[in-house]
């Protein structure tokens, strides 16, 4: 469940980084009044956390991919 959910609150981080790059409008700044404000920098450490919390499924190898492998027996 907290890899689904941090996988996207990182693709929303993503698309907002998308949009950033390629036509200079932050989203999340926009929708809660700019990018100092508490709710914007609240979201952003909430996409850090998920980015940090997404490094780790490199590394569980196991986990991962273990329930994939049943459902194909």
């Amino acid at each position: 469940m907290w890899d689904k959910l941090a996988l996207i609150v990182l693709i929303i981080g993503g698309v907002n980084w998308g949009l950033v790059g390629i036509f200079e409008f932050d989203l999340v700044a926009w929708l809660f009044g700019g990018a100092t404000s508490f709710i914007s920098r609240a979201v952003y450490i909430l996409v850090a956390i998920a980015a940090l919390w997404c490094m780790t499924l490199l590394f569980r190898k196991d986990a991962v991919t273990e329930p994939a492998m049943a459902e194909r027996r």
